[in-house]
Parts: C-alpha cells; sequence; structure tokens
C-alpha cells in the first residue's frame, strides 16, 4: 500500500472534520507569494483566485505587511466603544471618494446584510409608513 500524499492526509483530515460550504481544489496551500500559491508538495500554481479579491495587492504584499505592522505595534484593535485615530479619517475619504455623507464600515457580509436590512427597514417605516 502506498503511503498517502500530503495534499490526500489533509484532504482526508478535511473531509472528516471541516464542515464544508463548498467543495474547495484539491490544492493544499503551504506558502504564497505575490501571485503565485505553492502547495505542500512544492507545485506552484498561479493564483488567479486572489481570495476572491481579498488578495488583489498580491499574496505577503511587502507594502501592505508593513502597514499591518505598523498597526499592530500601535494597537492590535479597538472597539467601537472608544474613538479611533484612524477610524474617522478612514471614513471621511471612503464617504468622499463614494458621494456619500458617511459610511459605516462592517467586518463581514453578514454585518454588512443585516445593517442594509435595518437601514431598508428603517427607511419602510419612515418614508412608506410600514409597521
Amino acid at each position: 500500500m502506498m503511503a498517502m500524499t500530503k495534499t490526500d492526509a489533509t484532504i482526508d483530515l478535511d473531509n472528516r472534520r471541516v464542515a464544508h460550504n463548498y467543495s474547495p481544489l484539491p490544492v493544499v496551500a503551504a506558502s504564497a507569494e505575490g501571485a503565485w500559491i505553492t502547495d505542500v508538495e512544492g507545485r506552484r500554481y498561479l493564483d488567479c483566485l486572489a481570495a476572491y479579491s481579498a488578495v488583489n495587492f498580491g499574496h505577503r504584499n511587502p507594502e501592505v505587511i508593513a502597514a499591518a505592522h505598523a498597526q499592530l505595534d500601535a494597537v492590535t484593535l479597538v472597539s467601537r466603544a472608544f474613538h479611533s485615530d484612524r477610524l474617522a479619517p478612514f471614513c471621511d475619504a471612503l464617504a468622499e471618494l463614494c458621494g456619500k455623507d458617511m459610511v459605516l464600515p462592517m467586518n463581514s457580509g453578514a454585518e454588512a446584510v443585516e445593517s442594509g436590512i435595518k437601514v431598508a427597514r428603517k427607511w419602510g417605516v419612515d418614508v412608506k409608513g410600514v409597521t
């Protein structure tokens, strides 16, 4: 009997222990640089997915890493219970870019959808009188 490859072993464990919401490609990423992903067997792939555009600047982009590191050196996370020296300037620039009066950054798509539903319901009450 042949020994399992690292790829096969990882995918087998994934199939047994990870709840699947879709079927991933049979590639086990181990590292990445720029537009390239290297799997656990050492094969390189051109990453045309870019984590669904989350890494459009490339994997391990030095400028993105430096900016993230500088922020992490200053403060890891600021609760919205406090004001932040970064949030207001970011929202100002984003509102200007989008042509809006104000913006509400969200951590996830689920939070964004939930907030959108709340805004739509408020509009329905205020504008249409729907209760």
